[in-house]
């Protein structure tokens, strides 16, 4: 699930060994699933672990991950970099605003976590986001915008050269085109 480099371990054995005996380190996801989700690392004494913890044991001390943010982490990693201006923990988890779903998923699925993962933090950056509200059975993905996208002169642009191209590259057997159903009526929050 959580791969820690070898000089990430060494940082959290050290960090640990002054910390009380069966001290772990956890880590989590807050927000998982939405655009603003964010990973984190925490010391978590032996009376914080929940029986629903998952414990990944690594060299010389445990990585505890609550079974909320355990879809979340799924190929997550973490390094730790010392340079000569200071050094630098660094966690990355691919899955964590979007839970990662299998090759063989219902495509409304697929796609629903491409949106998530891939294209909505784009959006984020404006204050927009879109959705899937259906796939049609001749596989035209149906989107819904909000947020800064819905009103934005843009729109069009970003449907066609950017989603619709990264859904008919990703689903080439299933995915046909997409189509917007958003009323863009311009608005105070609209991106321009």
């Amino acid at each position: 699930m959580i791969r820690i480099s070898e000089a990430a371990q060494s940082h959290f054995q050290k960090l640990l060994a002054d910390q009380p005996d069966g001290t772990c380190i956890r880590v989590f996801v807050v927000n998982p699933g939405m655009a603003n989700a964010e990973c984190g690392v925490s010391y978590c004494p032996p009376d914080s672990v929940e029986p629903d913890d998952e414990r990944l044991p690594f060299n010389g001390f445990d990585a505890v991950v609550d079974s909320g943010s355990a879809p979340f982490l799924e190929d997550a990693a973490i390094d730790f970099e010392e340079q000569e201006m200071g050094s630098q923990l660094t966690l990355k988890a691919p899955n964590a605003k979007a839970r990662k779903v299998a090759d063989d998923a219902p495509l409304i699925e697929r796609v629903e976590y491409v949106i998530q993962a891939e294209i909505n933090p784009q959006l984020a950056s404006h204050g927009g986001q879109v959705m899937v509200s259906e796939i049609t059975d001749d596989g035209v993905a149906i989107l819904q915008f909000g947020g800064g996208c819905n009103g934005c002169s843009m729109i069009d642009v970003t449907l066609k050269n950017g989603i619709e191209k990264e859904l008919l590259e990703r689903f080439p057997e299933e995915v046909k085109g997409v189509r917007d159903i958003t009323d863009h009526e311009p608005g105070e929050h609209s991106y321009y």
